[in-house]
């Protein structure tokens, strides 16, 4: 049995993810989650108490999706790889948590001017991303397996950019199409570079 705190979070999280914080009311979320202001009272103390909880969640879920078999993985660059696809299998394609598409990228955007403290709580996110991308590829070119000048910084701006590229683009058109297109286009780029 799901408790009503984890319904609201659940609930914030899809709305935000379609609408945004800012048009996202808490009657709204209240209605889709079943649930009185009492009782969402009783478990966050403001709308933005709960984004930091809907944000926490959504974390959670991207780990979920996206690390999904890295362990089986033998190199640093098959683990990359991994996270491509399962970015796009797994986690673009989750309707039910993000129905908006990546909730990390449309929530950036739309706090950026208007909320700047939120915005830096998700551009947290990203950055600490780029850094696991940036670390995999050091590993690799540590181990002798990247080409000679290969600058791993600049490596892992083109992926983590075109992971952006992707989300938006098929937050836009859903085009799994487009989306494959976009992912195998990152992982030939892996292959272009390894020895």
């Amino acid at each position: 049995m799901v408790s009503l705190k984890d319904r609201i979070i659940h609930e914030a999280l899809r709305q935000f993810s379609s609408k945004g914080f800012m048009s996202t009311s808490i009657s709204d979320i209240l209605e889709s989650a079943g649930a009185s202001k009492g009782g969402l009272y009783n478990h966050f103390k403001s709308k933005e108490d709960l984004f930091l909880a809907a944000l926490s969640e959504a974390r959670k879920i991207w780990r979920q999706r996206n690390l999904a078999g890295l362990n089986h993985c033998d190199r640093p660059l098959g683990k990359l790889k991994q996270i491509l696809e399962n970015y796009r299998d797994h986690y673009l394609a989750d309707s039910e948590n993000f129905p908006g598409g990546c909730v990390f990228v449309a929530l950036a955007v739309e706090l950026h001017d208007q909320q700047p403290h939120l915005a830096r709580e998700v551009t947290e996110g990203f950055n600490r991303f780029k850094g696991m991308i940036k670390r995999l590829l050091d590993q690799e070119q540590a181990a002798g397996n990247l080409r000679n000048g290969v600058d791993t910084s600049m490596a892992a701006e083109i992926i983590f950019s075109g992971l952006l590229g992707a989300c938006v683009s098929y937050t836009s058109d859903k085009s799994k199409e487009n989306l494959d297109h976009t992912i195998q286009g990152l992982i030939d780029f892996l292959t272009m570079i390894s020895r």
